[in-house]
């Protein structure tokens, strides 16, 4: 697991247009906790936080440098604007080195399951006890081959090394469903138009005789009746 520095800045102002103004200088409101020690209020580089983000996971270790004094702290909670995305507050967690941690780690799936089996995500994240320093960014869940009607659960994943599970081992992590039939959707489709009140329309039957497919000859054109014999004699 990467450790990221990070040189923090104390705060000394707090409320909204005190975070607004952090913001704006380019910098990300924080508060550092942990181990009985007071609340600590201050703020890091947005960029370089982003970046230990984006390279060490939703939970990276950081090592917050606060008037030259080095703390290792992990990211608890992370706020972010739901339009911008940009980061709006952060919790830290202080932890030493070779501390047993819990977190939460995302799973992500690899591989490929069977033809007619359609994967049923139940859990995204699971709960481990770690080393606060060898904290997986993800854990990943192979698929390949896997068929309707079977499943994996927390107690079938494959852990780090020295990692202890915290999520129920029986909880499903994903199932596998059936792939439907034509049939099976033509039906499910039609009671949702019957709940919806939405009538079909039946196609018109074709007329006695004629064949689906045959071509109907027009009527020719009969004229003003007269004969050609009248016709001549005119």
């Amino acid at each position: 697991m990467a450790d990221f520095r990070l040189v923090a800045e104390a705060r000394t102002e707090f409320g909204k247009g005190s975070a607004r103004r952090t913001r704006r200088a380019g910098r990300v409101p924080a508060v550092l906790y942990g181990h009985g020690q007071d609340v600590v209020h201050l703020s890091l580089p947005a960029r370089e936080f982003a970046a230990a983000l984006r390279n060490g996971g939703t939970n990276a270790l950081i090592t917050v440098v606060l008037d030259g004094q080095e703390q290792l702290a992990l990211t608890k909670a992370v706020q972010r604007d739901p339009l911008t995305r940009t980061h709006e507050h952060v919790d830290l967690l202080l932890v030493r080195r070779g501390e047993k941690t819990t977190v939460d780690v995302p799973i992500v799936v690899v591989g490929e399951p069977g033809i007619d089996a359609i994967p049923n995500h139940q859990l995204n994240t699971v709960s481990i006890e770690a080393d606060a320093t060898n904290l997986p960014d993800t854990i990943e869940v192979d698929v390949t081959g896997r068929t309707a009607g079977q499943g994996i659960t927390a107690g079938d994943l494959v852990l780090p090394q020295g990692a202890t599970l915290v999520t129920d081992p029986e909880a499903l992590v994903i199932g596998f469903l059936g792939a439907p039939t034509a049939e099976a959707l033509e039906a499910e489709l039609a009671e949702a138009e019957a709940e919806a009140g939405i009538e079909r329309e039946e196609s018109a039957p074709a007329e006695e005789g004629v064949g689906e497919g045959d071509v109907v000859s027009e009527p020719q054109d009969q004229g003003s009746g007269e004969s050609m014999e009248s016709a001549e004699k005119g």
